[in-house]
């Protein structure tokens, strides 16, 4: 007796798929050829430019420092002109440096109080409206703040120079001799003034890219508005304040006219921030660099030289600290 076939319960195996190629990454289309070469040609591009105004500064410095008859880091005059010619950036390095934390420590806090309000608690017909007035503040050309300075803040300053001298006068910082408030204080609220759109529009767009399922389970934990931003939106956007600082304290390092306009330049460093006398890298290079001989152009050179060396340095130290904090970063929310 025959045996009926069985009949396998096993489903047919599936047709075979051809093999995947491997992702290689290298462009095969014509768009992705021209892209890719755009983009590698604009780093090298600036990575030569950067080499350029390197080697250009180093050179011309060279020369000038070959020249200085005195020490350049830490000599108190600028003569080019004389026999001798004798000058340093002691003063400048001062100056610079001295007004450019004074208007960091005034701005940052008011900008990230400012990004914090149209993001977080101003109402939205009122939150768009102030922020395009906060960007277009960024447009306002250096010499209308220098003008404005010059014209405005300076003489208004006097009372607050006094109300300082009064009760913060017995430190030496704030004695305040009755001059005209032409001085690193005023340049440094200046300064305060013309960093705090760029300080702020980057911090209220860092601040708007927080994870919003962080702050709803915050406020369903009965977390208040404060402390939703304490534990939610500030850690979050804390490298891109950092970065928005960045920003700010580079526009403050390099600021000519608006400083120019303001200061009583003197090479004298004044223990009190109120009363006239210093100057800044960029405000010596304005005034001197039309009446400077040869070598005086060298010598100016010298000093851009350390501004750009600060300035590589402090871009530098602000990616250092973001990089130790990339558990904050919008990536890794």
């Amino acid at each position: 007796m025959n045996s009926a076939p069985s009949i396998s319960s096993a489903p047919p195996p599936p047709p075979a798929q051809p093999a995947a190629s491997p992702v290689s990454g290298k462009a095969v289309r014509p768009g992705d050829r021209i892209f890719l070469g755009l983009s590698r040609g604009s780093g090298i591009a600036l990575l030569v430019i950067m080499a350029a105004i390197a080697a250009f500064l180093t050179v011309r410095s060279v020369i000038a420092i070959s020249g200085d008859h005195a020490n350049f880091l830490t000599y108190f005059e600028w003569n080019t002109s004389g026999p001798e010619p004798k000058f340093g950036i002691a003063v400048l390095a001062f100056g610079t440096v001295v007004s450019s934390v004074i208007a960091m420590v005034i701005a940052v806090p008011v900008a990230v109080g400012i990004a914090l309000f149209i993001s977080h608690y101003a109402p939205r017909r009122l939150a768009s409206p102030l922020g395009y007035v906060i960007d277009l503040l960024a447009a306002v050309p250096s010499i209308i703040y220098g003008l404005w300075g010059a014209l405005f803040l300076v003489p208004h300053l006097t009372g607050l120079f006094s109300w300082l001298d009064d009760y913060f006068g017995w430190t030496g910082i704030f004695s305040y001799a009755d001059e005209a408030p032409r001085a690193l204080f005023t340049v440094g609220i200046l300064l305060a003034i013309m960093i705090l759109p760029i300080v702020t529009s980057v911090s209220r767009e860092v601040f708007l890219q927080a994870p919003k399922m962080h702050e709803e389970a915050a406020l369903a934990l009965g977390a208040t508005r404060w402390e939703v931003i304490r534990m939610s939106v500030l850690p979050f956007g804390r490298s891109g304040i950092i970065s928005a600082s960045m920003l700010g304290l580079g526009r403050a390092l390099g600021e000519t006219m608006a400083v120019a306009t303001v200061l009583s330049p003197s090479f004298l460093i004044n223990l009190s921030l109120l009363n006239p006398g210093g100057g800044t890298f960029a405000q010596n290079i304005a005034s001197k660099f039309s009446e400077a001989d040869e070598f005086g152009q060298d010598a100016l050179i010298a000093s851009g030289l350390v501004l750009f060396v600060i300035t590589l340095l402090v871009n530098g130290a602000a990616r250092m600290i973001i990089a130790r904090r990339k558990e904050y970063s919008g990536a890794n929310a």
